[in-house]
């Protein structure tokens, strides 16, 4: 039977209206059950304490339980590994960090691909390292610093919280780019790592700013720079590394990302939801007191910079042959 053309038109055009009206359903009805949130770290850590908080968020928007599940283990391999053989259906999420972007280039036999089977969903903050160093060293600035180095070559170590971690990659980015020889002294946590910089047994390490800001306050550590592109609130009075050497930029961050193909409605739902977090002034005033400040944007965003920062971290952990422990 031919149809006239007017309710063939009509027909054809109500049938291309279809999978739109699906994906809204879908996206309006998500999510259907509990949401795991997994942390591929252990409690406590800045990525665990937003994650708590932007689950509280999503819970009380979006009427379903979102519940943080700790899974750490190799480095956050084991946890980000669970992520990316979940169900692409939005019910399982993970808190990624720096150190995913690391390990893609550290670990030559992960069972995943970071950018490929894991898709962006939102960006929650960035945070700066400080360089600081023990008052015995004479550099007041970060030229006084190079120029030291290069006068004493492998005579300065500097400390992080273990090998490959953020705190070690960005002491050896800005070896790289500085041209400096230092000796690298991995510790097994940033705490001890900070003990010895205060008694002299290292003289440099790039530091989170929560964990140094009352012993440079009090006196008894000098920060030289920041790590990020701009200045922090907490330190106001203190550079950055940039302002010296040009490009330079190491940060901790943190996000959400899903199992590659969950369908674009939920994740532009939850991205909508979690950017409104974000401009929430209480969560906003907790991401300062842990030194960092949001970085809302879209998925497509996030998944640039996932890009770069993975891109970035190879690149110095094959200038400095990092291999992990």
């Amino acid at each position: 039977m031919k149809l006239p053309r007017r309710q063939f038109l009509h027909l054809a055009a109500g049938a291309a209206v279809l999978p739109a009206v699906s994906r809204i359903a879908r996206a309006q009805a998500y999510p259907t059950r509990p949401v795991r949130l997994v942390v591929a770290f252990a409690p406590g850590g800045a990525a665990d304490i937003v994650a708590r908080l932007m689950g509280q968020w999503l819970s009380e928007r979006l009427g379903q339980p979102f519940i943080v599940e700790n899974r750490p283990g190799a480095t956050g391999n084991v946890g980000t590994e669970a992520v990316a053989r979940a169900a692409p259906d939005g019910h399982t999420l993970l808190t990624c960090v720096a150190p995913n972007a690391i390990n893609a280039a550290l670990f030559d036999n992960l069972k995943f691909n970071f950018i490929r089977d894991l898709a962006p969903v939102a960006s929650l903050y960035s945070a700066p390292l400080v360089m600081a160093v023990n008052p015995a060293v004479p550099a007041k600035t970060v030229p006084e610093f190079i120029a030291y180095a290069k006068a004493n070559p492998r005579k300065i170590s500097f400390a992080s919280s273990g090998v490959g971690s953020p705190l070690h990659v960005a002491g050896e980015l800005f070896k790289m780019m500085a041209g400096v020889d230092m000796v690298h002294v991995p510790y097994r946590g940033s705490a001890p790592a900070l003990t010895d910089l205060l008694g002299g047994q290292v003289q440099v390490m790039f530091d989170l700013i929560v964990s140094s800001i009352e012993p440079i306050r009090s006196g008894k550590l000098r920060a030289l720079a920041l790590t990020s592109a701009t200045r922090s609130n907490l330190l106001p009075d203190v550079p950055t590394v940039g302002d010296y050497v040009p490009g330079f930029e190491a940060t901790g961050w943190a996000g959400i990302v899903a199992p590659a193909n969950t369908p674009a409605d939920v994740i532009n739902r939850l991205n909508k939801e979690i950017n409104a977090g974000l401009a929430d002034p209480r969560i906003k005033a907790r991401l300062a007191e842990l030194g960092a400040t949001s970085s809302a944007g879209q998925p497509s965003d996030f998944g640039r910079f996932i890009v770069d920062e993975t891109e970035k971290w190879g690149r110095v952990v094959r200038f400095a042959g990092i291999k992990p422990e």
